[in-house]
Parts: structure tokens; sequence; C-alpha cells
């Protein structure tokens, strides 16, 4: 790490910022300072010690830099996205007068679509008779991220009283401290049901849903591995939380095509970022059109 003290003032007003201000997670914090500290450092080098001196050049050279290292383009995007927030910061508190930034563009990365599994997979998944405490439990977390879309760290957080009107409904808080009410599915309802059932008997504790053995929360390491090993378990791939997000955003857009609702559903700010299922939907009738249409390419 390099020095650069007027810098570093600048950085540390940002990340209090994104953390009191934009209600960011810890860990979305910790990759703003990981990144922006790479730009400090570089122009430390460079002997820039004030904001005016910090060009367009200096920042061209930044990106070359990065590129010289092998970093993927994806992660360059990033890096950018994060200097790209502070300048506009620093522009918004009138301690500059225009971003540096401004006409810089990093390198397209070619947009990977999420993996997902198929309605026979989510069956073949959940098809099976709980024998233990542990069972019961992976069952009801594996039928609520499905049933409603949630993301591992959303799961994990759960609180019993988060349920509404008979748990048909859920309140989740999302990214950014952000609460949405999502419904849940008759068979959620009854996994659910049946692991508190299970629940009480560790614990009369009116907290987290989804607990361990000792009687402590959940964590998310932990949710991965349970999913993981009762994929394998059901003759499955190994499969990753976010998999079941996918997959019911996707037979949800398949069956209904309503993006605007499924946006609502899973949380996101931006429609753009839900729009991503449409070209899983597109891949599914072109699939479906394939193997139906007698004029289709076989």
């Amino acid at each position: 790490m390099v020095k650069n003290y007027f810098f570093d003032k600048y950085l540390y007003e940002y990340l209090t910022f994104l953390k009191d201000i934009k209600n960011l997670s810890n860990n979305s914090i910790k990759a703003y300072e990981r990144d922006i500290s790479k730009f400090r450092d570089f122009i430390a080098l460079n002997n820039v010690n004030k904001l005016i001196d910090i060009s367009e050049d200096i920042c061209t050279a930044w990106i070359g830099s990065l590129y010289s290292e092998n970093i993927s383009s994806r992660s360059i995007q990033r890096h950018l996205s994060s200097i790209k927030g502070l300048f506009k910061y620093l522009q918004k508190n009138n301690l500059i007068g225009s971003s540096p930034l401004e006409l810089i563009t990093g390198p397209k990365t070619e947009k990977k679509l999420p993996e997902t599994l198929t309605p026979e997979q989510i069956n073949k998944l959940l098809d099976f008779k709980p024998n233990s405490t542990l069972e019961i439990r992976d069952l009801a977390i594996v039928e609520l991220m499905y049933s409603s879309g949630l993301r591992v760290s959303e799961t994990a957080n759960v609180d019993i009283n988060d349920f509404e009107e008979d748990m048909n409904f859920l309140r989740v808080l999302g990214k950014g401290s952000k609460t949405r009410l999502v419904p849940l599915g008759r068979f959620a309802i009854s996994a659910i049901k049946n692991w508190l059932g299970e629940r009480n008997k560790i614990t009369n504790k009116d907290d987290a849903l989804f607990i361990n053995i000792a009687g402590g929360r959940l964590t998310t390491r932990s949710i991965q591995l349970r999913l993981k090993r009762l994929a394998i378990k059901q003759g499955l791939p190994p499969i990753n939380p976010h998999m079941l997000r996918h997959s019911f955003a996707t037979h949800m857009l398949e069956s209904s095509g309503d993006l605007r609702s499924i946006q609502e559903l899973l949380g996101h700010s931006s429609l753009s970022t839900t729009q991503i299922y449409t070209n899983l939907d597109y891949q599914h009738l072109v699939k479906i059109y394939d193997e139906s249409h007698p004029r289709a390419k076989k």
C-alpha cells in the first residue's frame, strides 16, 4: 500500500457515505475500498497529490495498468464503476467541477446467463421424505428459496416473526436494507411448519427461523454446503443457492411473462437487472420451437 494522505481523506468520507447514507453491506463497502485503494496507490506512484491533478490521461493509464495485470474485463468494469462512483460523490459535494472519468468506458464484457434448473430437476431435488431434523430443516430451506426467489443471505436472515397472514407472506430484508413482501407457496408453508415443530425441540427463542443443532442462526456458508450435499444425494450435479433464485425467476417468467412483477418479487431496484431472464425465456421458446415446429431445424 502506498501512502496518499490527501486521497485517503476522500476515500474515508466516501466509504462513510456508502455505509450511513446508501446503507450498503459491509462486504460491498470492502469491495469498494479494495478497488479504490488500487487507484489511490497508482496515482501516488505517479506523484499525483491534488484532486485537480487527477487527469483523464492518468485514469486511462490506470485502466491500462489493470489490463497489464491480466485482470478480467468484468473486474476492470467493477474497478471503473467504483472509481466513477467516488468522483460522482466528489462532484455532488462541489469538490471537483467535472470527473476525469466522464468519457472513459471500460471493456465490453460478455453477458453470462445465469445457471438454472429445469422444473424436472427441481422436482427431483425436492422429491424425498426427510428422515432427520436436519433434513426437515433443509427441505424447508429449499422450498422457501425456490417458492419465493430469496437470496441465500436473505434466507439466513429470516426471523420467525417475519411471516404475515398465517404464513402466506414473508417480509424480506434485501439489499440496501430495502424490505419487500413475498408470497409463499403451499409446499413451502407445509415444509416450514414441519420444521418449526422440530425447531421448537431445540430452542423456543423467537428469532432466527433456520438454526443449527446448537440453536445458533444458520450461516450462508452452511446453507450453501447443505444444498450442495442434498443435490448430490438426489443424483443431481452440485447446486448453489443462486441457481434456485434464477430458476424461480425463469419459471415464473415462462408461465406469466410478467417481468415487472418478477422484478418486485426478486427485489431488483432496476428492471434492467431482471431483464436477463428474458434471454433465458427466449432460449426456452427457441427450444420449444425446434422441438415442435415441423419446419424447424431438428
